[in-house]
């Protein structure tokens, strides 16, 4: 008898989606058909079903051989209830599966383990993400997926590996199953933090070089884009701890201790984000800085200009006044006396502010 806490499968849905729609879903209108596929851990070892049918997994069910499920596409709600509520799977543990976008959770009842994973990626905007929705079901003897995203293949890396082994895999391996695959889903963020961290460099480099507004738009992109992820991580740091402390039955010694693993990675994962967060902000800073520096030699140049031609206005001020007494205007190398006094402290400045150092550009990179 499932008696869940109150609120406890309660569906969180986010406002909006994570990021983009992978081109899979948008190529559908946002929800794409359901199929289903499913692996059976028989004592021979295991093996793969194409072409799934309520009875014959029913059969398998009733054998007590353990299975994994895999649900491809979120559009038939009700293909999905009908096949799950035959195998026994409660119906209070699907609108969290089969209803997106969900916030990302780990929740541990008393003979089920629910996880929603958000499984993110680039578009061809290296500067935006898509994402899909992984719903994850762990019960007795049977492990169901639910991925929004329609694929041929579903999960053909570890589906091959099973496939290759030839000896039977226990009820409780299911579970090492779970763990593998939200491990990939976090894994897989990792080069995403790395390319992240590159282009960072590459802003970072250009704002002290040549600062343009656009680096800022580039900037506050992947800022938002950390944002995005962090977002998917942060309710799995708490999460995964409680249900370490609840004990879970279903997870064997080896999952719990993957499950320990992951907790550490989730954490590691946060600080990485955190600090590319910190260099967008140094980036900004920089941006600034440079900015401010070019804004000086632009001032520091009309200043230079502004202090060589003032006493040189003086000087063509004085003798543009109207007055008729004034010697110079009858002496015969007056106006050639008066360019070269104006030439000679026009020299004397530039040579006295050459030697304080103004005519050196601050903004060149060193």
């Amino acid at each position: 008898m499932l008696q869940p806490t109150p609120g406890a499968l309660s569906p969180h849905l986010l406002e909006q989606r994570p990021a983009n729609l992978p081109t899979a879903l948008f190529v559908s209108g946002g929800r794409a058909a359901s199929s289903f596929t499913a692996v059976a851990f028989h004592d021979a070892g295991p093996q793969l079903i194409t072409a799934c049918e309520q009875e014959p997994l029913l059969a398998l069910r009733q054998q007590g051989i353990p299975l994994w499920l895999r649900i491809n596409g979120l559009g038939d709600h009700d293909r999905v209830r009908i096949l799950l509520c035959a195998l026994g799977v409660h119906e209070e543990l699907l609108p969290p599966m089969v209803q997106v976008p969900q916030r990302a959770r780990v929740a541990s009842l008393d003979d089920a383990v629910l996880v929603v994973l958000h499984r993110l990626g680039f578009a061809h905007d290296p500067s935006r993400l898509i994402s899909s929705q992984l719903g994850l079901l762990l019960l007795p003897g049977l492990l169901v997926t639910f991925d929004e995203t329609p694929s041929a293949t579903p999960f053909a890396d570890l589906t091959g590996w099973l496939l290759r082994q030839e000896v039977a895999v226990e009820q409780r391996d299911l579970d090492d199953i779970l763990h593998y695959l939200i491990d990939d889903v976090l894994d897989d963020l990792f080069p995403m933090l790395e390319q992240i961290a590159s282009r960072l460099d590459d802003l970072e480099a250009s704002a002290l070089r040549s600062p343009k507004p656009k680096l800022l738009n580039r900037t506050f992109q992947h800022r938002s884009n950390l944002r995005t992820i962090s977002s998917q991580i942060w309710p799995l740091r708490h999460q995964i701890r409680v249900m370490l402390r609840q004990s879970q039955r279903l997870l064997g010694p080896e999952a719990l201790g993957g499950f320990r693993e992951m907790a550490e990675l989730v954490e590691l994962l946060f600080e990485h984000i955190e600090l590319l967060r910190n260099q967008c902000d140094h980036i900004t800073q920089a941006y600034a800085a440079s900015v401010g520096n070019r804004m000086n030699q632009v001032m520091k140049t009309l200043t230079i200009l502004t202090s060589i031609f003032a006493p040189l206005t003086f000087i063509a001020g004085i003798y543009g006044m109207n007055f008729d007494k004034m010697p110079e205007l009858h002496w015969r190398y007056g106006y050639m006396v008066v360019w070269v006094v104006m030439g000679l402290i026009a020299l004397l400045q530039v040579g006295w502010l050459w030697r304080r150092g103004w005519f050196e550009d601050w903004t060149l990179p060193r």
